[in-house]
């Protein structure tokens, strides 16, 4: 039988999700064991959302140095990934690029699309084993990420934005912490570089699982026409985001193609019901998201 995440419903302690958290025993090994829990019938509102979360999130992290695009609308609280809603956003983990990456995402369905908007999930070592020997052999040296951050006005994501701060002193003590090399260019953009591997081991079942973002990095995730539309206005190191092998090689199109494609094919959606809650182990499990149609409210928070 293929993974799914296991769902919870109420039972006869009634629909109170908080009460029910409270009274479970066991949730951190559960979420362990099943990697993905969907919290089904609790009718939970965006109102009483924050008590929900302080027990389910015992550590909320903001979501600094994040590179996809949202809003902030709690105590560490923001919207899902805003990107047009017809595009698909393949499979990842969260902060998969970065030193350090949350342990737990938890998302809350405010409103579910009219059609589609499903997240899918994969089982990070279904992913890492369904890849050719060729590609999971090519990325065992690990991934350089390299950003571009402008300072206001650019392709992608502001420095100010990426960071939470105006403060550059603020931005620099966290990339010297997070062992990334970095340089702010006379055009005041920031140039970020980092070195992490492509997979790796969840602390508690030893599991490895593919972890890294480098097909969301590569201009040929982007499709045929907006990369050649892109290489006209730029070279690929000045692009807003861009990766290469760790050793500066460059990556084969062909290789982050079939990473993101496979990772696509080993998913399983859910499917989204107003007031649902899913919380995934970030490690153990990647995540994306289906196109679709009308209005569709996904918030997300995270904790370590």
């Amino acid at each position: 039988m293929s993974w799914r995440p296991y769902e919870i419903t109420p039972g006869a302690a009634g629909a109170d999700l908080a009460a029910h958290l409270r009274a479970a025993e066991g949730l951190d090994e559960l979420l362990v064991r099943e990697k993905a829990l969907v919290f089904r019938g609790f009718a939970v509102t965006e109102d009483g959302l924050d008590e929900v979360m302080d027990l389910l999130l015992p550590n909320r992290l903001a979501y600094v140095h994040g590179n996809s695009p949202r809003t902030k609308v709690g105590r560490n609280l923001y919207t899902s990934t805003e990107y047009p809603p017809e595009y698909t956003i393949s499979m990842h983990n969260e902060l998969s690029y970065a030193a350090a990456w949350p342990s737990r995402l938890l998302f809350y369905c405010g409103t579910a699309a009219a059609s589609g908007g499903a997240t899918p999930v994969v089982d990070g070592v279904q992913w890492l084993e369904s890849l050719d020997d060729e590609v999971r052999t090519a990325f065992a040296g690990g991934i350089r990420y390299v950003q571009n951050l402008h300072s206001g006005l650019g392709l992608g994501k502001s420095w100010q934005d990426t960071f939470e701060t105006t403060d550059r002193d603020e931005v620099a003590a966290f990339l010297s912490a997070s062992a990334a090399e970095w340089q702010w260019l006379p055009d005041g953009v920031l140039r970020i570089s980092q070195i992490r591997p492509a997979t790796t081991k969840h602390p508690v079942t030893g599991a490895e699982v593919w972890f890294n973002q480098a097909d969301q990095w590569h201009p040929a995730a982007l499709g045929d026409e907006t990369a050649a539309a892109l290489a006209e206005i730029m070279p690929p190191e000045e692009l807003p985001q861009w990766v290469t092998f760790a050793n500066g090689a460059p990556i084969p199109p062909d290789y982050v193609i079939q990473a993101r494609d496979r990772g696509l094919a080993h998913a399983v959606d859910v499917d989204w019901q107003d007031g649902d809650l899913l919380l995934i182990d970030n490690v153990l499990v990647g995540h994306g998201r289906r196109p679709f149609t009308g209005a569709r409210r996904i918030l997300v928070a995270m904790s370590n």
